[in-house]
């Protein structure tokens, strides 16, 4: 025992000195053992604060496919990557071309009532109207200077603008009349009939952190429950179908989170279990579905794309995985049962954690389709774009997508 004793501090410094190597090995392992790349496929595959209580969470289904990522190719390549073929002007799987529809960079870009794009151009700070054709119109005379983000409400009339200082206004562009909102409010969606907002509002002391739904304009704004310390775990998002307005995330374990959903009049909705972490979502076109990403160990930390049932009866159920490494935001719902989405060609360890090391990847588009539910590769691209944002108009003769690299929005033919 004297020995032991004796020898104390030596024996603590060398488990100290054992731990950190053990720890930095883990590091390594995780985020900077390189990965040994596998070539282009030739074929195109077929197939804290005050929230509210929830009933018990529901399953967390099974996984339908491994990891890894899907082939992104579809055209004969020669050893430099040169495609033996000229690109397709419609979307048949393989390589496709693609058209340059702004001039110049686009912010806020989403798909108006007539199926046109409405996007703010941050070089002269005004908003247009973009065509199939590449035509260009004013959808206001006004200037918005320096616009950050835009929020843009379903009937694509009204959107919450906001600046780098803080500010934020809500601006109608059919009457043309515009409203201030508090600097404090963040995360802002929409009701479907666009004259409400949930956002969160976020006061200097957590005990006046709240979420929050008002009017459009932000008059009889009314606190909905007390997030406290716990912000960045709620996620405003009103559904569709009007049932659901928000939802915040509890830690079950190092990989897996508890979905809790919130609704306007303190409904004890079902909650769920999602295998993995860093949650984006959105809803289908009917809000009875939510798609959602998630990163997890067993993925090498990348992030994966998956599908829930989400309408206040059957939340949980029908939790399946595409086997796609992508993020939830990389994708569309063109109908509530299609789903366009850009797919990176190859993603580094700890993509989901980090998602700038993505940010120079090539994307390739695919459609998922939830009646059969196959997913199959529709274009490869015909340039090394990133793709940040997917539009589909009704009737989908045509897919929009942006580019993060230029801002530029992008046509496909689809047929």
């Amino acid at each position: 025992m004297r020995f032991f004793a004796r020898f104390k501090k030596l024996f603590l410094v060398l488990g100290f000195l054992a731990l950190v190597v053990i720890l930095a090995y883990l590091l390594w392992q995780v985020f900077f053992k390189p990965v040994s790349l596998s070539p282009l496929a030739t074929t195109t595959p077929t197939s804290g604060g005050n929230l509210p209580s929830a009933g018990p969470g529901g399953g967390t289904g099974e996984d339908t496919g491994g990891p890894g990522n899907l082939p992104g190719g579809g055209q004969d390549l020669i050893p430099g990557g040169e495609s033996l073929t000229e690109p397709s002007n419609i979307a048949l799987g393989g390589l496709t071309k693609t058209t340059a529809l702004s001039p110049s960079s686009a912010l806020g870009s989403t798909l108006g009532s007539n199926g046109q794009v409405q996007y703010y151009n941050p070089e002269d700070g005004r908003f247009y109207r973009l065509d199939a054709n590449g035509n260009l119109s004013l959808l206001s005379d006004k200037v918005f200077h320096e616009v950050e983000k835009v929020t843009w409400a379903p009937d694509k009339d009204k959107a919450v603008l906001e600046y780098p200082d803080g500010s934020k206004i809500l601006y109608n562009f059919r009457t043309k009349k515009q409203s201030t909102l508090p600097k404090h409010w963040q995360d802002f969606s929409f009701s479907p009939a666009s004259d409400q907002l949930v956002s969160k509002s976020i006061g200097l002391d957590p005990d006046n952190r709240w979420l929050m739904v008002s009017s459009d304009d932000g008059s009889q704004a009314k606190a909905l429950e007390a997030i406290g310390e716990n912000a960045d775990k709620v996620y405003p998002a009103w559904s569709p179908n009007n049932q659901i307005v928000a939802m915040y995330t509890k830690g079950v374990d190092f990989d897996r989170q508890e979905i809790f959903f919130v609704g306007l009049n303190d409904e004890n909705f079902k909650s769920t279990i999602i295998e993995g972490r860093g949650l984006e979502a959105q809803w289908s076109t009917e809000g009875d579905r939510l798609l959602y990403s998630v990163y997890h160990t067993r993925d090498d930390l990348k992030p994966r794309l998956w599908i829930v049932d989400a309408k206040s009866d059957t939340i949980s159920q029908n939790r399946r995985s595409f086997d796609l490494q992508t993020w939830a935001n990389k994708c569309t719902f063109a109908s509530n049962t299609e789903i366009y989405c850009a797919v990176p060609e190859n993603l580094e360890k700890g993509a989901g954690l980090f998602p700038e090391l993505a940010d120079k990847t090539k994307d390739d588009l695919y459609k998922i389709d939830l009646q059969t539910g196959t997913k199959k590769l529709i274009a490869v691209p015909d340039n090394a774009y990133n793709i940040s944002q997917i539009m589909v108009p009704n009737g989908q003769s045509y897919l929009y997508f942006t580019d993060k690299a230029t801002g530029k929005i992008y046509k496909i033919n689809l047929r």
